[in-house]
């Protein structure tokens, strides 16, 4: 089910529109995005809150707090706020040691 994004585009709409897979899931994004950008966008919280139920949107948005780490499916990790991106990109939301 895919719901009402965490953010909304106000406007520069006309980018082109690419997709991603983000946890077995096709989603998609605008060129230019960051990761963090289009999972937002596409309703998907950035990850749960170890401390609570809550679910996490990033911390400062900039690369310094390390809150926006994602995996690529191919196992490295990379930060969701500094990244762009890409057509096709593999991305999961927890550690591969937690992927079923």
């Amino acid at each position: 089910m895919i719901t009402a994004g965490r953010i909304v585009r106000l406007a520069e709409r006309d980018r082109a529109q690419l997709h991603f897979c983000l946890d077995g899931q096709i989603r998609s994004a605008l060129a230019g995005d960051t990761v963090l950008t289009a999972m937002l966008a596409s309703g998907q919280a950035l990850r749960m809150s170890e401390f609570g139920p809550e679910p996490r949107a990033g911390f400062c948005l900039m690369g310094a707090c390390q809150d926006c780490w994602v995996w690529q499916e191919e196992g490295p990790r990379l930060r969701a706020c500094s990244t762009l991106v890409t057509q096709g990109m593999r991305l999961r939301t927890t550690p591969r040691e937690s992927w079923p």
